[in-house]
């Protein structure tokens, strides 16, 4: 339209650091793994001036709109769960200790700033400035979203098929009543229902419970992985195309970086590890302990089984 009207139009990085081609092997071909991508990322940042965009003297060419109120959450479909507006700002406190408090989700131990980068409300050079000096951990989660940027640009692919196209031969099972039990959070399986009661009512879920449902519902109830990356795409807040897809072939073992496709996530074992007294649990889930809550859509060890065989057989080994 602007090329019809004769006006020239320019793109500018504005959302990661390094983009498309920039972080690139020594043949000129784009990393498949993080650990080497990171390697090289960091090294890039050393000989790197990070600079704010300097927007003051383009104020005037701003397109002027009269401000409308913003809607609330309940207005645009989410319950009324009280929730607050956090400001776009990194707390030293909690990146500091981020490594030791971030698997844990009824802690205040994430900087729950995935929103903000998702839309733009903070800037990712402000970001990496305040992290590379506060927490390597915390920069290595900011490189991973960088990573699965890289991945979407050059393997656009990705977003329909399996990295690893062998698994595209895996048989899911796909059971729809299976499938709405996982979503409404009525599995049995109590870490796994109140990550999906949170993400239902909030529009987020803590990470570590992000990786417990979707391994969940991949390899315990083998339901294909795009059908639970699109209703996180539904659902999520912070939804980025890049990192829900990599984060959801990761869970499922199909990924270009991905955890084997024998790991399986154990639900009782990760509540023991990061929700031993079940605070998270019991604020999602109270009906815990009760006739009202539903017995285990499957058995963990049944599940297992039938997992590593189907994987087994579509990649015949």
């Amino acid at each position: 339209v602007l090329q019809t009207n004769g006006i020239a139009f320019y793109s500018y990085k504005d959302q990661l650091i390094f983009a498309k081609d920039e972080i690139l092997k020594d043949n000129g071909t784009p990393y498949t793994v993080f650990t080497p991508y990171s390697r090289r990322w960091k090294e890039k940042l050393k000989s790197t001036t990070i600079e704010d965009f300097q927007i003051e003297k383009h104020k005037a060419s701003f397109y002027k709109y009269k401000p409308q109120p913003l809607p609330t959450l309940k207005d645009i479909g989410f319950n009324d769960c009280n929730l607050t507006w956090q400001a776009p700002a990194l707390q030293n406190d909690i990146a500091i200790n981020y490594n030791t408090t971030r698997d844990y989700p009824a802690m205040p131990g994430t900087t729950r700033l995935s929103v903000h980068l998702r839309f733009g409300t903070i800037s990712i050079r402000k970001l990496v400035k305040q992290v590379m000096v506060l927490n390597e951990v915390l920069l290595n989660e900011l490189i991973w979203r960088e990573f699965y940027q890289m991945i979407l640009w050059h393997f656009p692919q990705v977003i329909n098929t399996s990295f690893k196209k062998e698994y595209d031969a895996i048989l899911w099972r796909n059971k729809p009543e299976e499938f709405k039990h996982w979503c409404n959070g009525t599995t049995g399986y109590p870490i796994v229902d109140a990550g999906m009661r949170e993400l239902n009512a909030t529009g987020f879920m803590h990470n570590r419970v992000r990786m417990i449902t979707a391994s969940f519902l991949t390899k315990h109830l083998l339901i294909d992985w795009r059908m639970g990356e699109a209703y996180f795409a539904e659902k999520l807040m912070d939804y980025d195309l890049a990192a829900n897809n990599g984060g959801w072939q990761w869970a499922a073992g199909c990924g270009c970086d991905a955890a084997p496709y024998f790991r399986i996530f154990n639900p009782y074992l990760q509540t023991e590890k990061f929700d031993k007294a079940l605070q998270y649990i019991n604020k999602w889930v109270p009906e815990l302990n009760s006739l009202q809550y539903p017995a285990p859509i499957v058995a963990h060890t049944l599940a297992r089984e039938r997992c590593l065989k189907a994987y087994k057989l579509a990649l015949n080994r």
